[in-house]
């Protein structure tokens, strides 16, 4: 059994794999004070939740956008599991050629969500990833990352506009009847899911011109893809397993750099 673990800017996402399939998953906080000892003893109880003993686990791959929590899971994996992971970074054989200005700089989930969407799917293709932050990713037939667009993210916006104001309040964001709100609440989620909503159709609509049209299947993924994916017509899929299925692949390739 292989453990991916994919730590984002808010969530750590864990998937364990049986040769080809998803046996689980889980999602723990990113927190940067966390000790090894405590992601450890929670990542060993959420295992075992799921009726799997960490001596099944014959491997491991960490992507990660937080550069500080490396070290923390890296130790846990070597003293908890036993395991030596493999760290997504430069040195990671990934098949997909960054045409970019400077390929440090593209984030390993990006690298991740390409790939498994080059696999599942074929080029060319913009995959589009509703996290912390909002990402579109166009890659050709070639499998050449060509570029791509950073936008916020959902909650980040939300959150932004609360905090920014004295009398707006939190609100779930779910897809309101109407576009025309009748209070306040409804106001701002037509605000949150229509503007995003809007926002990708533009973004896709003009990355799809740059890339000179044809077939270009959209996918996405992230925690509001299947809210945002009801508005928006461009998106051709909605894939929540995109980067643990895209962690699972790179493994395969590089499980060799491993072995002792």
């Amino acid at each position: 059994m292989i453990l991916c673990i994919d730590i984002g800017n808010t969530n750590i996402k864990l998937g364990v794999f049986e040769n080809n399939s998803l046996v689980a998953s889980f999602r723990i906080s990113s927190v940067q004070s966390k000790t090894s000892d405590e992601y450890g003893i929670a990542i060993i109880n959420l295992i075992n939740s799921a009726d799997i003993k960490k001596e099944d686990l014959t491997g491991v791959i960490i992507s990660s956008v937080i550069p500080s929590l490396n070290y923390t899971i890296e130790h846990m994996c070597s003293y908890y599991l036993k395991l030596k992971p493999i760290i997504v970074g430069s040195g990671t054989k990934t098949g997909l050629n960054l045409k970019v200005d400077n390929p440090r700089e593209v984030g390993a989930d990006r690298i991740v969500n390409s790939i498994a969407a080059l696999k599942k799917y074929g080029g060319p293709i913009i995959v589009i990833d509703f996290g912390t932050a909002t990402t579109f990713n166009a890659v050709t037939e070639n499998n050449e990352l060509i570029g791509g667009v950073i936008a916020p993210g959902i909650k980040g916006s939300l959150d932004s506009l609360v905090t920014g104001t004295a009398k707006l309040p939190r609100v779930e964001i779910v897809t309101p009847k109407s576009v025309l709100g009748k209070n306040t609440i409804t106001n701002m989620q037509a605000g949150i899911v229509f503007g995003f909503a809007g926002m990708v159709e533009f973004i896709v609509k003009k990355m799809k011109e740059e890339l000179g049209g044809g077939n270009i299947k959209v996918i996405a993924t992230g925690g509001f893809s299947e809210i945002i994916s009801k508005e928006a017509s461009c998106i051709d899929a909605v894939d929540k397993k995109l980067t643990l299925d895209g962690l699972k692949i790179l493994y395969e390739l590089n499980q060799a750099e491993v072995k002792e």
